[in-house]
């Protein structure tokens, strides 16, 4: 189970499910890795995959999992809505520096919506939250965004 808590007033709006990003804004969002990856986040930022896109699974426990919880200046948004997409793999070149994938499109094994964001710098860490195995069943994360950069 995992629990939020506010950020209070003035913090970033979160996106909400099936909202594409907005161009140049400013985004909570969440990326979910396991504790020893998140430790190294914390320290060292963000780093390009070297995969280049979207979709991994996080096959671990839950116990095993953390949250990182960072901020986003988002910058030009481009929409990657099924597999195969001629900009898949491309987006970047043609200028763009996050794409968004929908909520349930087929892009990753989830379903979730995922961001992917290509310069690290435009990522800044809030902090880690870690599972409370404890929590109310009604307690989740505000936000399904999960995100990825390339």
């Amino acid at each position: 189970m995992w629990a939020e808590d506010d950020l209070g007033p003035g913090a970033p709006p979160c996106l909400e499910g099936y909202r594409e990003p907005a161009d140049s804004n400013i985004y909570i969002m969440y990326h979910g890795t396991p504790r020893e990856a998140a430790a190294r986040i914390k320290w060292e930022g963000f780093r390009q995959s070297s995969d280049g896109m979207f979709g991994y699974p996080l096959n671990l426990p839950e116990y095993q999992r953390v949250i990182v919880r960072v901020k986003v200046n988002v910058g030009r948004v481009k929409k990657i809505d099924y597999q195969g997409h001629p900009m898949q793999k491309t987006w970047h070149d043609q200028r763009y520096d996050t794409t968004w994938c929908p909520p349930n499109c087929g892009m990753v094994p989830s379903g979730l919506e995922e961001d992917c964001v290509w310069d690290p710098r435009r990522i800044t860490v809030i902090d880690v939250i870690l599972p409370n195995m404890w929590a109310e069943d009604d307690l989740v994360c505000s936000s399904n965004a999960v995100m990825k950069y390339a």
